[in-house]
């Protein structure tokens, strides 16, 4: 399996200093004229640069009005930038939306690439003559991808009798039917149930893994960017605060684990050194340490010494945590 991916070693996406201004206009404070408005503009992107590699999955995240749509529409060609450039896959997306177009995917959760009133199989054929693709490549790609994502019995179905999840499905696999060596994500799970957010993401892993796919996926569900994402970039008032692997970010923002430990009767708290219990229900208890102080055997060799144990797990920090402490840290996120 193979998909056209950009030539050479350049970057799929390149951003610089890309910036994106609206004008609002607002009543004025005090005059006698209700009808007078004043002139405000609002930076919803502010000088953002980064570059994401062929192949790279990564997970653009922050708070509704961060600014990671209005990035989404620069990269994709929808919206001109006010300042600064964008550059994907050799094109700059507003002068040359067409011909990117061809080469990218983009599944919007809020906004449907599909035909309503036509069967999931008919809006699939639909792309085809859109996309003008080879139609052995397309129904080779619309079978595999059916296959994958269970989409089989609901093909003959309307699209408007589909639920949410399995219209997903179908949302992902027609971002993908013309082999795009692209495909933006913006909100891809958005109140999906576990077993159709399991199904989308594993396509999406295995996309990535077998034909070299580039995904960059903008979210709310940060278990998305778990599963998905080594590398993810945060965002907040169109900046970017923070780009980089997640599991570095893990390493240095969630020095905290915590030791769960079952006892085999209910007693004190227990003292351990370097630990602070920070719970317990009845024989269960919550012992946090920092790493930096102590290990996590050393925690253990310590609860065992003071009483019995039934059972014991430790906890890792949870990402949501950890990126919410980071905006009160820099004072982002109001």
């Amino acid at each position: 399996m193979t998909t056209e991916q950009p030539t050479g070693d350049r970057p799929v996406i390149t951003v610089e200093g890309l910036s994106k201004t609206y004008i609002v206009r607002t009543r004025a404070e005090g005059g006698r004229n209700p009808l007078r408005r004043q002139r405000r503009e609002v930076d919803a992107v502010s000088d953002v640069s980064f570059t994401i590699e062929r192949g790279e999955m990564v997970g653009y995240i922050g708070p509704n009005g961060a600014g990671k749509s209005t990035t989404i529409k620069m990269i994709t060609g929808i919206l001109t930038p006010s300042a600064g450039r964008a550059t994907v896959l050799g094109l700059t997306p507003t002068a040359e939306r067409r011909h990117l177009a061809r080469r990218i995917g983009v599944v919007f959760g809020n906004r449907s690439q599909l035909w309503f009133d036509l069967p999931l199989r008919d809006s699939f054929d639909l792309l085809h003559h859109l996309y003008r693709t080879d139609r052995h490549r397309h129904d080779h790609n619309v079978a595999e991808f059916v296959d994958r994502l269970d989409l089989g019995p609901l093909l003959d179905t309307p699209v408007r009798q589909l639920s949410l999840g399995q219209r997903m499905r179908g949302e992902v696999t027609a971002a993908l039917l013309h082999d795009p060596a692209l495909v933006v994500l913006d909100e891809p799970t958005i109140g999906l149930d576990v077993v159709s957010k399991y199904a989308v993401r594993e396509f999406l892993r295995e996309v990535n893994a077998e034909r070299g796919t580039t995904v960059l996926l903008t979210t709310h569900d940060l278990d998305d960017i778990e599963q998905l994402c080594p590398r993810m970039m945060i965002i907040d008032h169109g900046r970017v605060l923070l780009d980089g692997p997640v599991a570095d970010f893990k390493a240095e923002h969630g020095t905290e684990r915590t030791v769960v430990v079952d006892l085999i009767e209910a007693g004190d708290p227990l003292e351990v050194a370097a630990t602070t219990v920070v719970r317990v229900e009845g024989p269960r208890q919550w012992l946090r340490f920092d790493r930096r102080a102590t290990t996590a055997a050393e925690v253990i060799a310590g609860v065992t010494a003071l009483a019995p144990v039934r059972d014991l797990a430790i906890e890792e920090p949870d990402i949501e945590e950890l990126i919410h402490r980071l905006y009160q840290e820099r004072g982002a996120g109001r």
